[in-house]
């Protein structure tokens, strides 16, 4: 196993699912021997039916390393997870992220205005951070109510991007006590260095002058807490961070994806061209009915996040002794779900290494099972932005693709660099071309 592993991780894993069926299997790491768990029902048995046994805690070789940016809150477990999905749940509904797709799309439209000049000289581009600093400026629209300047989001994109890849080592050392230095440790407590620099003042203005805002930042530095208290600084600071953090990397980690994935596959590109050109046309602002009208990006957006989930693992504890599948697991052991693994099982998904967005069309038949597609998790820890992410990620792909065609520098799919999310392995470089006149706003 172990030189598959270390020449094609993520194929290997997949190989070993697909040849073992309603098997869970344990993995031998040398010092750590996860469980690797990719059933289906199994899945469901981890996140939904008993996930009170399986925590976030303990030696995770995921949610440790990541705290060191989130803090506690909502990316921990236990009464202080709850308090925290509790204040958060209501700016994420899907009555109030649509009261938002309005500002969302005027903040995207700007970003992508910003597209014109290097498209005019045929200046290379660095395709995912033009997606990050777009994402940012639109996360931040709902997120801080414009009250972070185009200067700091684009450090914040910056320090994320140190901190996924700082965050790498970590993750392949889970045995490695925080006290021992490690590659990356330092490069990482400087991203979150600047992270801190941008939010907490932030943080600490809206609670000395309090806007009579409804932003998640207003809401949150005016909470308090089950005994009436104010929310501590830090507390606000981590739940800010954890939320804008994650509806940013996410959205960021999969589009990058999408430009590789058109260049392989014209067809899929001619059809989502042909889409854009018809429902948005020359438009600059995209409105929340065309939003919808748009059913085949909405598609290819649910086919990247099958084939490329920026969750790729979620690790989990044993608190007690558990029986999966037949298999025992005992207390304090790691079990690991992981999304892709599962997402490209041939058992459960024809030619699953096939890009193929027919898949998510409304005249297909629903997944033989809930947790056969989990790129967002599930049970209670699953993630509170997916319905803003799935306005957000097609909301860009149009506004976008409906003005520019593009270009790669480099043909062929990247590489994949496994890190605290899924990401391309080399930069995805291309030029940009107008496709329409622009009409005025």
């Amino acid at each position: 196993m172990l030189p598959g592993l270390l020449r094609d991780p993520l194929g290997q894993l997949v190989a070993m699912a697909d040849a073992a069926p309603g098997e869970v299997l344990r993995l031998n790491l040398g010092t750590i021997r996860p469980y690797l768990v990719t059933e289906p029902a199994h899945v469901q048995h981890v996140l939904r039916d008993n996930a009170t046994n399986y925590t976030r805690g303990g030696q995770s070789m995921l949610w440790r390393p990541v705290r060191r940016l989130t803090g506690d809150g909502i990316m921990s477990d236990g009464p202080e997870w709850q308090a925290s999905r509790g204040r958060m749940q209501p700016h994420f509904t899907a009555k109030r992220i649509d009261s938002l797709v309005d500002s969302m799309s005027q903040a995207v439209s700007e970003a992508v205005d910003e597209f014109a000049e290097p498209a005019r000289t045929g200046r290379w581009l660095d395709a995912g951070a033009e997606l990050g600093r777009v994402i940012c400026r639109a996360i931040s629209s709902v997120f801080f109510a414009d009250r972070v300047s185009l200067a700091d989001q684009l450090r914040i994109v910056a320090a994320q991007d140190t901190i996924v890849t700082a965050l790498r080592a970590r993750l392949l050392l889970p045995f490695v006590p925080d006290a021992v230095p490690v590659p990356g440790d330092r490069a990482l407590r400087r991203a979150i260095g600047v992270v801190d620099d941008i939010m907490l003042p932030l943080v600490r203005a809206e609670r000395t002058h309090p806007r009579d805002g409804d932003d998640l930042l207003a809401a949150l530095a005016n909470a308090r807490d089950d005994d009436g208290r104010p929310l501590g600084e830090q507390r606000v600071r981590d739940d800010v961070v954890s939320m804008f953090a994650t509806a940013t990397e996410t959205t960021y980690a999969v589009l990058t994806w999408l430009w590789p994935i058109l260049d392989a596959n014209p067809e899929v590109a001619g059809r989502l061209y042909a889409e854009l050109d018809e429902v948005v046309g020359a438009d600059r602002v995209i409105s929340r009915e065309q939003l919808l009208a748009l059913t085949y990006t909405r598609s290819v957006v649910d086919e990247l996040l099958r084939m490329y989930p920026a969750g790729w693992l979620v690790p989990r504890t044993a608190v007690a002794d558990d029986v999966i599948g037949g298999t025992r697991i005992r207390a304090g052991s790691i079990v690991a779900v992981s999304s892709y693994v599962t997402q490209r099982l041939a058992r459960y998904w024809d030619r699953p290494d096939t890009f193929d967005p027919d898949r998510f069309r409304g005249d297909q038949p629903r997944r033989e099972h809930r947790y056969a597609y989990f790129p967002f998790g599930g049970g209670p820890h699953q993630c509170l932005g997916m319905y803003l992410f799935n306005l957000e990620a097609p909301l860009v792909v149009a506004t976008i693709l409906s003005r520019y065609r593009f270009r790669l520098r480099d043909a062929g799919m990247p590489p994949k660099q496994l890190a605290a999310t899924l990401r391309p392995g080399r930069p995805v470089v291309m030029a940009l071309t107008p496709v329409h006149e622009r009409r005025p706003a």
